[in-house]
């Protein structure tokens, strides 16, 4: 098993300015560097963080099967 398939449970606070620390091992895991932009998305009640390129991946496969779906 792969690093990047372990479920990682981790807590953290918002501080005043809404800002949250993502911890170091969370970051090695996820090979995210200071600097990095990251996509963060909400529905209903979660909220998710995703590295921007995993996110452009994600869509432009998604605007591919809509294509698709409209031939």
């Amino acid at each position: 098993m792969s690093d990047k398939s372990k479920i990682i449970l981790r807590t953290v606070k918002v501080g005043e300015r809404g800002q949250i620390v993502i911890p170091k091992d969370i970051r090695d895991v996820f090979d995210i560097k200071s600097g990095e932009t990251l996509v963060i998305t909400g529905h209903r009640e979660k909220i998710t963080l995703m590295k921007e390129d995993i996110w452009k991946d994600i869509t432009l496969q998604l605007m591919e099967k809509l294509e698709e779906n409209q031939k």
